[in-house]
Order: structure tokens, then C-alpha cells, then sequence
């Protein structure tokens, strides 16, 4: 069994009903706050400040397994981990079982600790090809797929779904049961539908569903910003754990200041200086993995969201997207952040 320190040290952590460690399968989680994968964003530099900031577990960025079963290159770096993030769970997209095995197989000597399966990705050219949230429309076949996955490996796979793919398809109860069937460890619910991408409220009620209706430990997702609401999250629906998203994007401290409120504690938002700081660690990081033409362009989202509602952002965002080496960045963001370099 893989059991992980959170960044605080498991020994600090006030646990309580809200606030614990997860098990799924034979993982042991150091607490139920989790990144939820995002495919640009949930990459190796930004998992790594995550963790450092308490996520008890970090997801990667979606990979297709037929591309690893074809041995493509580009998908290398994907899928590349640091020992320190750990646990860490790898999300694999695809709808054929006999490859996702086939893939399960080939990463079989790789140091994730969790795999994941990812059926609720919305965007229209995963969904064409049978993939993400279309696989909601065959609960059989998400049962054959978790089971040609189990198969193959020892360690637990989960499922991440949605509400449902449209109004008239709210089935995830029904899928959650298919994936628990097919042996899944745990799953994953998004409170929206694939027909609403991000928009509208996240129906919790779903989540709480799911929970009545499997063994295996429930994650609730959507419109977790918070402490306060990802405390409510877990009061409405009794769902283990909670999977962040969106409100981590340019804020990976929500970690820290979710476990601190669910601690009972209040824990201050960071201050200008440590908000540079961490841009300008992100920044080396990606530098660091991915060179300095790659990783300064692919900060330019994250150095925009770091800065949303900032005095002058608005300008700042504009000059961001010419950014491209090391030291523009630094000195764009000494000024929005008023730092003396």
C-alpha cells in the first residue's frame, strides 16, 4: 500500500467528519481534497505547487491510450511524474476496452499510483470519437472497460463522470453502478452535464445520488470555490472527498485554505510578494520541464488567471500574451504585484 505525507505532514492535520484521509482501493490518501485532471492546466509544474499547497491527491492531464498503445512521442511528457507529487493518479480517455488494457499493460511500469478514466470530457472532438462523456451513453460498455483496466493492473481504477450527457440522459447513477460492477475503486461526479460544459450551477443532488447508490468512496465536483462550499458539498451530498477544478486554475493555495477551514482555522489569502513568488516558481518550473519557448507561452494562461482582479490586469493580460522569455515575465509581474526586484 502507497500511503503519502501530505505537504503539512500528516501528524498536523486536524482531522474531523469533513477532513480525513481517504482509502481507494489500496491507497491510502493523506486527506479527501483533490486537483481534479485538467487537461492544459493539471500538468507536472502545476501539480507539483498543489501538492506543496495540501492536495491529498493530484490528477494529471487527460492522455489518450491509443496514443500510448501506438507509442507516441508527444504523449512522453504527459505522462511524466515527480516522486514529491505522489500519490498521483494518471487519467486515461478512450472507448475501446481491449485498448485501454492493451494501455494499462504498456504503463505498467510507471509510478502511478491510481488510474483514472475519464468519461466526462465535454469538448466535441473527444465526445465525436465515442470518448469522454459519450461513454455515458453505454453504461455496458463502461463496465467492460473498468474491468479490461482491472484486469491488467493491481492498482485501483477510478471513473470521473458527469450528471448525465443532456437533460434527458441524467443516467450517472446508473454509470457510477456499471464502473463499481466492472471493479472501480472510486468515482468521480461532476454535478453538470456534457450538453452544459461549465455553465449554469452544479447539480449536487446527483452526487448525493450516486453516494446512496455505490460501496465505493464518492468525489463530488463542481462549483467547489471555497472552504465554506466544499464543506457544504460534503453536508448535502455525504460524499468522501472533493475534487477541485476551475477555482484552482492561477490559485493553487485553495488547497491550503480548504483544509484550514475545514480545520476549523482561518488561514489568510496569500499576499502580493508570495503570490509573485509562486508565479515566478511556476514559471521556472515550467522552464525547468519544458524549455523556455514552451514553458514561458503556456504560462501566459497561467500568469492571466494569477492576476484576474488585479488593478490593471485587464491591460497586463494584454502585454502577457507577447511575453516570451524569462525575464519579460519577470518584470511584467514585479510591476502588476508591485514588487521591488
Amino acid at each position: 500500500m502507497y500511503r503519502a505525507k501530505n505537504a503539512f505532514g500528516n501528524d498536523k492535520l486536524k482531522y474531523n467528519e469533513y477532513l480525513h484521509p481517504l482509502r481507494i482501493g489500496d491507497v491510502e490518501l493523506p486527506n479527501n481534497i483533490i486537483l481534479a485532471p485538467m487537461a492544459g492546466v493539471s500538468d507536472l509544474p502545476f501539480r507539483l505547487l498543489c501538492r506543496e499547497n495540501g492536495a491529498g491527491l493530484v490528477c494529471m492531464e487527460m492522455v489518450s491510450a491509443k496514443a500510448i498503445t501506438y507509442k507516441n512521442k508527444n504523449t512522453d511528457s504527459l505522462m511524466d511524474i515527480h516522486p514529491s507529487e505522489r500519490p498521483v493518479s494518471l487519467q486515461l480517455f478512450g472507448c475501446d476496452p481491449q485498448i485501454m488494457a492493451k494501455a494499462t499493460a504498456m504503463i505498467s511500469n510507471k509510478p502511478y499510483d491510481i488510474l483514472d478514466i475519464n468519461m466526462g470530457c465535454p469538448v466535441p472532438k473527444v465526445v465525436g470519437n465515442g470518448e469522454g462523456s459519450a461513454l455515458m451513453k453505454n453504461p455496458q460498455l463502461i463496465e467492460e472497460i473498468v474491468r479490461a483496466m482491472v484486469n491488467e493492473t493491481d492498482r485501483p481504477v477510478t471513473v470521473k463522470i458527469r450528471k448525465g450527457f443532456n437533460d434527458n440522459s441524467v443516467n450517472a447513477v446508473e454509470c457510477a453502478k456499471a464502473a463499481e460492477a466492472g471493479g472501480a475503486s472510486a468515482v468521480a461526479v461532476h454535478g453538470r452535464t456534457r450538453e452544459q460544459y461549465y455553465s449554469g450551477k452544479a447539480d449536487w443532488s446527483i452526487i448525493k445520488k450516486v453516494k446512496e447508490a455505490v460501496g465505493i468512496p464518492v468525489l463530488g465536483n463542481g462549483d467547489v470555490t471555497d472552504g465554506e462550499s466544499a464543506k457544504r458539498l460534503m453536508e448535502e451530498t455525504g460524499c468522501d472527498g472533493i475534487m477541485i477544478g476551475r477555482a484552482a486554475e492561477g490559485n493553487p493555495w485553495i488547497f491550503r485554505e480548504v483544509i484550514g477551514y475545514l480545520e476549523g482555522e482561518e488561514v489568510q489569502r496569500p499576499t502580493m510578494q508570495e503570490m509573485y513568488d509562486t508565479i515566478i516558481r511556476h514559471a521556472d518550473l515550467q522552464l525547468k520541464y519544458k524549455g523556455e519557448y514552451i514553458g514561458i507561452r503556456e504560462m501566459r494562461k497561467h500568469v492571466s488567471w494569477y492576476t484576474t482582479g488585479l488593478p490593471g490586469s485587464a491591460r497586463f493580460r494584454a502585454m502577457v500574451n507577447t511575453m516570451d522569455d524569462m525575464e519579460a515575465l519577470k518584470k511584467a509581474c514585479a510591476e502588476i504585484f508591485k514588487i521591488k526586484e
